[in-house]
């Protein structure tokens, strides 16, 4: 797979996440490394499209955006979720993440004044500090695609739900997450959320599976 060129720069090199794929091809991707460690596979295939899931399943999946947010939102106190992945106001610290500096003030219409991370395109996975959890790239770098169907109600009512996945259907998926194009206030929030049904060249995704029984 090719993740292709921003102004002139590979976006293939190793470290680099992968991105211009779609939502089903990350869900493949899932089941097909399931299938590597003998696990059975969370999502259900008729021919090569994703038909739905398997709940009880323990096989990779992409997560859930209620994980996800909790995974990039929640530091030290669970009643104070971050606004931003640095804190809570703007402008974010030097060198803090990937995000659209002006080394991309060419070709991007918004972007981060008097910022510049080093970075033209998606950075090595590991090039900047993990979050409170210890994740990386929970702000910056690249969006990822989460499991959820989009709703325009997002999470509302969630917080009765126990692991809850989204809406059963919908015409497209989740994005979660800022990436090397973002520079607004709007798409910096870690509660932003995106909806698409194609690949871009600033969306991967990360895995995640349950655990099972300890």
């Amino acid at each position: 797979h090719s993740s292709g060129i921003v102004e002139g720069r590979t976006l293939s090199n190793p470290g680099q996440p992968v991105v211009r794929i779609t939502w089903e091809d990350a869900a493949r991707y899932c089941n097909w490394l399931s299938e590597q460690e003998g696990l059975a596979p969370f999502y259900l295939l008729e021919g090569d499209a994703i038909s739905g899931f398997d709940p009880n399943s323990t096989g990779y999946r992409l997560p859930s955006e209620a994980e996800w947010e909790w995974a990039a939102r929640i530091a030290s106190d669970p009643s104070q979720p971050l606004r931003f992945p640095w804190g809570e106001a703007m402008p974010p610290p030097p060198g803090h993440g990937n995000y659209a500096d002006v080394s991309t003030a060419s070709f991007l219409g918004r972007i981060l004044l008097n910022y510049n991370d080093g970075y033209l395109g998606s950075a090595p996975v590991g090039s900047f500090m993990p979050n409170a959890q210890g994740f990386y790239d929970m702000g910056g770098n690249v969006a990822e695609w989460v499991h959820d169907f989009y709703g325009a109600g997002g999470m509302a009512g969630a917080s009765s739900e126990v692991d809850p996945l989204g809406p059963n259907e919908g015409a497209y998926h989740v994005i979660k997450g800022s990436s090397w194009a973002h520079g607004t206030v709007t798409e910096l929030r870690l509660s932003f959320r995106d909806y698409n049904n194609v690949a871009r060249d600033d969306v991967g995704f990360r895995v995640a599976r349950y655990l099972g029984e300890i």
